[in-house]
């Protein structure tokens, strides 16, 4: 036993602490991360938006290349032109197009994780 009153330990004890849960806080992550309902609706809204995206690429790609062979049929003298058509007039739209695709994926997904962020 200590002699001296100031080396003694005192010991506080209390009621454990709990984990604060603020009733009513929605968070969207753990309804994704949980596979809930909610959660599931969150990502197919996600892959339906992204779906949208690519085929409104698949429509644009096909009003670009489909009517190349009609083209092409009309004009059976003149490769040349057929080359500087294919090499010329369709890659840089079909760049542009990709980039498009690209740029647009990526802020819808951008806008999904602001949606389900926590905050």
């Amino acid at each position: 036993m200590p002699q001296n009153p100031a080396d003694r330990r005192v010991v506080v004890t209390g009621p454990p602490r709990q984990a604060r849960r603020v009733s009513g806080y929605y968070r969207p992550r753990t309804e994704i991360d949980e596979q809930t309902t909610l959660g599931h609706t969150y990502v197919r809204s996600l892959m339906r938006t992204q779906l949208r995206t690519a085929l409104a690429v698949f429509a644009v790609l096909g009003l670009l290349v489909g009517p190349l062979p009609l083209l092409f049929a009309a004009m059976p003298d003149a490769q040349h032109l057929v080359w500087a058509i294919l090499g010329f007039g369709l890659y840089a739209p079909l760049v542009l197009l990709a980039r498009w695709f690209v740029r647009r994926a990526e802020r819808n997904e951008r806008d999904f994780v602001r949606l389900v962020e926590d905050r």
